[in-house]
């Protein structure tokens, strides 16, 4: 009896071991050749695992189990039969067949079966003793899926082991026309608490977060920036430039471009410490933070001194999408010199953004408000931006933070000085 010992592939670049964050088939399932069997958390993303064969599947590790790359997390018998009545997956259900990340949103399964509606979650009095607080939870997949489609947490009936709400359970409860206008969402007047392991990649970051709380001597200067000149920039060309180059004219891609001009004239910015050591780049790859269902992520656009705003913009919206479909790779992720990151999408004001290690400086954007400023004498009513530079006093001092985050002020309010290095053209002009 022909038995397929599958391992756990690398997922990328320096990752020993991953967790198998949620099994998407029980023990003693038939998969399907390339079906998602597993989502498995490494140290820097989420990753789908499909399976190698079709069989029967025997599971060899559990859930929240840390298995090392290159051992035996499943067995599959490849010589067992597809189970009467059980049809083949549409072509569009099947995954990749490599490692990759799991995606936001999968054909439908074809035909579904009218879902029942939701069963009303037990109180803790009628629980069975013994019995998980985390019965009936949606696994990552289905929550990023519920999530997408606007559904609310505990309105679909799970399949899964403990009523656990898999992927499938979502997918066909919309396909079969599930209606979530008139289910109860928010506080419900319950006082039951759960418990829920962090991920591999939370716990990661939880790490990093403290170890650059404890091992930089991290400091934030601040600015404010006058979004006026932007803004008319962009009131004036957005439609041709989205018309020319297929993507919006933004802010990012604008800041973007004024940092990579601003860190050619503050190379120590762009510098991190290695040991006794301090290693300069001569390049910017530039890394910037999005949102995504599995939390911040933080893609590189590599190479950004030598793009264009349009190139930036197109290769930030790429990588936003990817991140958003949860198909980003951990080499889309790794390296990176300096980041910027974005918290005014969200409404903040003013923040001290920490350090992505072992870089030495993050720039804080923020949200753009009208507020009375002195212009030439009288208050006038301005757009402005907080803007927030917080870096690592062992490589950079004080002079060079305050001075490149002014630099890239000065190149925002007076866009036309990134053509000629952080200079105006009348400066270039008298060799100044």
């Amino acid at each position: 009896m022909p038995i397929l010992e599958m391992k756990v592939p690398s997922p990328g670049e320096s990752i020993s071991e991953v967790e198998i964050a949620t099994w998407l088939v029980s023990d003693g399932d038939y998969v399907e050749k390339d079906q998602a069997i597993a989502e498995v958390d490494s140290d820097k993303a989420t990753l789908e695992l499909p399976a190698e064969a079709a069989g029967i599947i025997t599971l060899k590790a559990g859930e929240g189990d840390v298995v090392p790359v290159g051992d035996v997390c499943c067995l599959i018998d490849t010589d067992a039969k597809r189970p009467a009545g059980s049809a083949a997956p549409a072509p569009k259900a099947v995954e990749a067949a490599t490692m990759t990340p799991a995606a936001s949103a999968v054909a439908a399964p074809p035909a579904p079966a009218p879902v029942p509606a939701p069963a009303p979650t037990p109180t803790s009095a009628e629980r069975p003793m013994g019995e998980s607080h985390a019965t009936g939870h949606a696994s990552p997949a289905a929550r990023k899926t519920m999530a997408d489609a606007g559904l609310p947490s505990g309105s679909i009936q799970g399949t899964g082991r403990d009523g656990r709400v898999l992927k499938q359970d979502v997918l066909a409860a919309l396909a079969a026309g599930f209606d979530a206008s008139n289910v109860r969402s928010g506080w419900n007047g319950s006082r039951e608490t759960r418990r829920e392991k962090m991920s591999m990649l939370r716990r990661k970051v939880a790490e990093r977060l403290v170890s650059v709380k404890n091992e930089t001597a991290m400091l934030t200067t601040f600015n404010e920036v006058d979004m006026k000149p932007v803004m008319d920039l962009r009131a004036k060309h957005k439609d041709a430039f989205k018309e020319q180059f297929g993507v919006s004219l933004g802010f990012m891609g604008l800041f973007t471009k004024a940092v990579t001009t601003a860190l050619a004239e503050f190379p120590a910015i762009n510098a991190q410490i290695d040991g006794k050591e301090l290693i300069y780049h001569d390049y910017a790859d530039v890394c910037i933070a999005v949102s995504s269902p599995k939390g911040l992520m933080v893609p590189v656009v590599r190479n950004a001194e030598t793009l264009s705003v349009a190139e930036i913009e197109a290769e930030i919206k790429r990588l936003a999408i990817r991140a958003r479909d949860g198909e980003l790779t951990v080499d889309e992720m790794q390296g990176g010199t300096f980041t910027i990151t974005n918290g005014g999408v969200f409404g903040s004001m003013l923040s001290t953004p920490i350090i992505n290690p072992p870089q030495s400086a993050i720039l804080g954007m923020h949200n753009i408000v009208e507020r009375p400023v002195a212009v030439n004498g009288q208050v006038e009513i301005r757009p402005i931006m907080y803007v927030a530079l917080s870096y690592d006093h062992r490589i950079v001092d004080g002079k060079e933070s305050v001075g490149f985050l002014y630099m890239v002020k000065e190149m925002i309010e007076n866009p036309e000085r990134m053509l000629f290095g952080g200079k105006t053209p009348t400066e270039v002009l008298l060799g100044l």
